[in-house]
C-alpha cells in the first residue's frame, strides 16, 4: 500500500474520533453549535437540529472509519470522499449564502478538515489498486 493511502487512514481515524466526539456534543448540549459554529444566527440553533447535526456527523464518522479500515475498496473511498463534498459545501454555503456562520476558528476548522481529505482522496486514486470487475473485464477483451 502507498504511503498516501496510509496517511489517508490515518487522517481519517482521526477525523472520526473527533467526529465522535462532536455527536455528543451535540446531543449533550445545543448550545455548543450556536457558540462555536452557526455564530451569525443562534437564535437558528435548537434541540432539533443540534440532534440531526450530530446524527449527520456520526454518520460520516462511521463511513469514514470504515474507508479507513478498508482504503482499498473503492466504492467506499467514493462515499468518504462525498461526506467530505458535502461537508465542505455545507459549511461554506452556511458562511457565504445563508451567513448563519461566520468565518470565525470554529468554522475554518471544518473547512479546513474537509478540504484537505478532498485533495488528497483526489490523488489518491491514483494508488488505488484496479477492482476485481476491471481486471476481469480487461481479461475478457485479451481473450
Amino acid at each position: 500500500m502507498s504511503r498516501l493511502l496510509n496517511v489517508l487512514r490515518s487522517w481519517l481515524v482521526m477525523v472520526s474520533v473527533i467526529a465522535m466526539g462532536n455527536t455528543v456534543q451535540s446531543f449533550r448540549d445545543h448550545r455548543f453549535l450556536s457558540e462555536k459554529l452557526y455564530t451569525g444566527a443562534p437564535e437558528f440553533v435548537n434541540g432539533l437540529q443540534a440532534r440531526t447535526f450530530g446524527i449527520w456527523t456520526l454518520l460520516s464518522s462511521i463511513i469514514r472509519c470504515a474507508c479507513a479500515i478498508d482504503i482499498q475498496n473503492r466504492t467506499l473511498y467514493h462515499i468518504t470522499l462525498w461526506t467530505f463534498v458535502l461537508a465542505l459545501g455545507h459549511f461554506l454555503s452556511e458562511a457565504f449564502i445563508y451567513k448563519t456562520a461566520p468565518l470565525t476558528i470554529g468554522v475554518m476548522a471544518p473547512l479546513i478538515v474537509a478540504s484537505f481529505p478532498i485533495v488528497g482522496m483526489l490523488i489518491g486514486f491514483q494508488c488505488l489498486p484496479d477492482s476485481q470487475e476491471d481486471v476481469g473485464a480487461r481479461q475478457k477483451k485479451r481473450n
